[in-house]
């Protein structure tokens, strides 16, 4: 499938998933954490299943992929990052979070520039302003 319609859907379903999420939290009276858990245990279910096929790969990948995945999905992204998503969910309206939560894009071409090599273009330059100038449209 097309990598940009792909990145698309994973727009839409995180930005559908957290209206519901924010909905489950208010609702329940949950807390980030509580939410955070059931949203990974289910993911872990989802995930486990769907990647079955894929699991007699892991021991090739190597201890250092393992630990970039561990370091970067698990603690960064899967720990840090939801923790504070979810406590911004619960405590302010989700047009507020979810423009500024969203720049994430940002950072990974950040990350992307200074770390990985990749050339920095009058087209990111100016993409990556303009997607700043709408946050801030967005959030004052």
């Amino acid at each position: 499938m097309n990598p940009q319609l792909l990145a698309l859907i994973t727009a839409m379903a995180w930005g559908v998933g957290g209206y519901f999420e924010k909905k489950g939290l208010h609702l329940g009276g949950l807390s980030p954490q509580m939410g955070i858990t059931v949203r990974t245990a289910v993911a872990l279910l989802i995930l486990g299943a769907v990647s079955f096929p894929q699991w007699k790969t892991l021991p090739q990948a190597g201890t250092k992929a393992i630990l970039m995945m561990v370091i970067g999905g698990g603690i960064v992204a899967g720990a840090i990052g939801m923790l504070c998503f979810y406590a911004a969910l619960k405590g302010a309206p989700l047009s507020r979070v979810m423009p500024i939560a969203f720049t994430s894009p940002l950072f990974g071409v950040l990350m992307g520039i200074i770390f990985g090599g990749e050339p920095l273009t009058w087209k990111t330059a100016i993409g990556t302003l303009l997607t700043i100038a709408g946050i801030v449209i967005l959030t004052i």
